[in-house]
């Protein structure tokens, strides 16, 4: 069967990578998803890592390493100084074009422990274009603190709820409000938290529906959940 080129190349438009040896650079991404990818950085050297990020930057695109250990930006900076650090979030970044700003997300963390993981997910949604607002250290041991906020809360698009211990502010917060709220267990918490898994299975339990729950720790895969939600 023959198909005209144009009919070809609109269907199968993003379905292409480069290859660098060592990775196969999703290079289509950006065109199937709107967003190009995004860099994990553990269990890379930082010779690869210097690769990965010349490329990006010479495609123009927007960059995001994930979970970078500070030692290993200090060497990526000295030879792409434009490149941006959050020493907190562990998290490298770098947006050729400024991008205005669309909607409101609003993140709340249990406690200071959490925030980390907090400033991962706020700098995702602000590379992608989203609206933040931030309201941490509000967990359920001193829940007034949360209350006073519950105007912020409901005029959010939607809510990015992080908290470790015993996990249970995602369900607080989805039983005050309307919009969804996605769920972040933390690793913050003594040994009978066991890193995570306490406050992942309180979300996963959680009596309040609204509430979706993503991996422990992991503040990027809210915020990109969260922008495609902000967004629609």
């Amino acid at each position: 069967m023959k198909i005209k080129s144009e009919k070809f190349l609109k269907k199968f438009n993003g379905f292409f990578y480069k290859n660098l040896g060592f990775a196969r650079i999703d290079a289509g991404r950006k065109f199937r998803k709107g967003f190009p990818e995004v860099i994990y950085a553990p269990c890379k050297t930082i010779e690869q890592l210097g690769l990965l990020v010349k490329d990006f930057l010479e495609r123009n695109e927007p960059l995001l390493i994930t979970k970078l250990k500070p030692i290993y930006f200090k060497k990526l900076s000295s030879i792409y100084p434009d490149l941006k650090y959050n020493p907190l979030a562990k998290i490298c970044y770098h947006r050729p074009r400024p991008v205005k700003l669309k909607g409101r997300v609003v993140i709340v963390t249990g406690g200071t422990g959490d925030i980390p993981v907090a400033e991962e997910a706020a700098i995702t949604l602000e590379i992608l274009g989203s609206r933040v607002i931030k309201i941490y250290d509000v967990g359920v041991a001193g829940v007034h603190r949360l209350l006073d906020k519950l105007e912020t809360l409901r005029k959010a698009r939607v809510m990015i709820v992080i908290a470790g211990m015993d996990g249970v502010l995602a369900s607080l917060v989805s039983g005050l409000v309307k919009q969804p709220v996605i769920a972040v267990p933390t690793s913050v918490g003594y040994g009978a938290s066991f890193k995570g898994i306490a406050p992942l299975l309180t979300m996963l339990n959680s009596c309040s529906p609204g509430v979706a729950v993503v991996n422990i720790d992991n503040g990027f895969g809210a915020g990109y959940f969260a922008h495609l939600i902000n967004t629609i």
